[in-house]
């Protein structure tokens, strides 16, 4: 299987995401990457309580989205897509 750029891409952000998975976990949830655009807008998908949860707007703020700017500062935002 070949392995393009944007799957390469997809794979850092989930790898960055593992160290705000625990802190989610702990409350009973989780998050899944789901797509990039073509203008670095990066798709997640909010999986357990998280999905119901009233915090996850700020969340999505101060713990995804910064996480992923950390490896990424091309990302232009981060949206769930439930």
């Amino acid at each position: 299987m070949i392995q393009t750029d944007k799957d390469k891409i997809l794979e850092v952000i989930d790898r960055a995401l593992d160290s705000v998975r625990p802190h989610l976990k702990v409350d009973g949830g989780n998050v899944e990457v789901v797509d990039i655009t073509d203008d670095n807008l990066v798709k997640v998908k909010w999986l357990g309580n998280c999905r119901s949860c009233n915090m996850s707007h700020f969340t999505m703020k101060a713990g995804i989205e910064q996480t992923i700017r950390t490896v990424m500062p091309e990302i232009t935002g981060v949206e769930a897509v439930n």
